[in-house]
């Protein structure tokens, strides 16, 4: 199994799934995935988990909100075994102006936030034109993000343009030490898709 804290750069790909919010993780593009995703729907609790593959026979984390619709709400990420990785929240203020969330782990705090402010600002706008809202999500609106370290950016999460289902690059390559864990950076970059209703 790979694991994730031995690299900088990964592949988050959206499978198209009628029922169920599913992911995988490759490391680069036409490389096989090494993680599958799956979002548990109709739940009162969002419940996201990560597994070795689509078999689902090897669970690898969790993310599991600890309330119940909540604006502000937090998500652990938790191995099999009950271990906590981190935990991630969203800044609610902050985030009806420029998508924010803030990543805690054993290395510190990170912050991610959506890299510009005049295209947060474009996007939400869209959304509230009657008929287009409704397609926001299918335009070519960049989604991209940026994870820092105060002022320091240690990786990206961007979106690209003109794919059917979502694909985005990361790149911690910013925090070169790998000083934060890989396996919350990912957690944080399915919870930047799946926790927004993308």
């Amino acid at each position: 199994m790979i694991d994730p804290n031995q690299h900088d750069r990964f592949v988050l790909r959206q499978r198209i799934r009628l029922v169920s919010n599913q992911y995988e993780f490759s490391l680069a593009e036409g490389e096989p995935p090494f993680c599958f995703v799956e979002q548990a729907r109709f739940k009162f609790k969002e419940d996201i988990r990560f597994y070795a593959d689509d078999s689902k026979s090897v669970e690898l984390m969790r993310i599991l909100a600890r309330q119940r619709f909540d604006p502000r709400a937090t998500y652990d990420i938790t191995v099999p075994d009950g271990g906590k990785i981190g935990e991630i929240q969203k800044r609610f203020g902050s985030s009806l102006v420029r998508s924010t969330y803030e990543l805690r782990g054993p290395a510190g705090t990170l912050t991610a936030r959506e890299r510009s402010l005049a295209v947060a600002l474009f996007r939400r706008l869209v959304g509230l034109v009657p008929y287009v809202g409704d397609l926001a999500d299918w335009l070519p609106i960049p989604y991209h993000f940026e994870f820092r370290d105060g002022d320091r950016v240690v990786g990206h999460h961007k979106r690209r343009i003109g794919r059917f289902a979502d694909v985005y690059d990361l790149d911690f390559s910013g925090d070169p030490e790998r000083v934060f864990d890989r396996r919350l950076l990912l957690a944080a970059a399915v919870g930047l898709d799946a926790l927004q209703a993308r």
